[in-house]
């Protein structure tokens, strides 16, 4: 309970911040590129049930919303607008409104394709008593530069250890981190796993 106020109090507070922003930034994606200007994909969400996670689009409408993610900036795929706003991760802006409408949180492990979950063994779906959130401990200890094994060990400790402390540590180094820059294209998504199976 302590957690979902947070989430909402602080969501309702950014939202009023970005909201200008966000106005902005939904002009320029819709001047850039035709289609819509809010990108939906079906996610697994907490305790696996799906929902529809918001992005600002950032590719084309030509191309598989559940194809390959964009391993380097050049990708032709990424509109002007859309890679400038993934290398600032303002393309995450409008899961705010999935944070206020309760299917994410500001932090936990983020939400993958629900046929990622499929690969899962008993213990790795541990990741799914949580809410998906939009930043988490994977992303704080890495992010790009870790590969989905490692990003899962990574949410589990999350989930062994959660709290309001730690939500609150993840959040204030997310934020440092989004102003240095931090890297956002996966050198490698997996051990062994092909990259088809990688997520946006």
């Amino acid at each position: 309970m302590s957690k979902r106020l947070m989430d909402i109090l602080l969501s309702l507070i950014m939202l009023a911040a970005a909201y200008p922003l966000m106005i902005i930034l939904a002009m320029i994606v819709r001047a850039d590129s035709p289609g819509p200007v809010i990108f939906r994909q079906r996610r697994a969400g907490y305790r696996g049930k799906p929902f529809m996670m918001l992005k600002f689009r950032t590719m084309s409408l030509s191309s598989d919303p559940y194809g390959i993610s964009p391993a380097v900036a050049s990708d032709e795929r990424l509109t002007q607008s859309g890679r400038w706003l993934r290398e600032k991760s303002l393309d995450e802006l409008p899961q705010l409104f999935n944070v206020l409408d309760g299917t994410m949180s500001l932090v936990g492990p983020r939400p993958l394709y629900e046929r990622q979950a499929l690969l899962w063994d008993q213990r790795q779906r541990r990741r799914l008593e949580v809410p998906p959130g939009m930043t988490g401990w994977a992303q704080l200890c890495g992010r790009a530069d870790l590969p989905i094994e490692d990003k899962i060990e990574l949410d589990l400790w999350y989930v062994e250890h959660r709290s309001l402390a730690l939500d609150v540590k993840i959040l204030w180094q997310t934020f440092a981190k989004a102003l240095a820059g931090d890297a956002i294209y996966e050198r490698q998504y997996s051990r062994t796993q092909k990259r088809e199976q990688v997520t946006t």
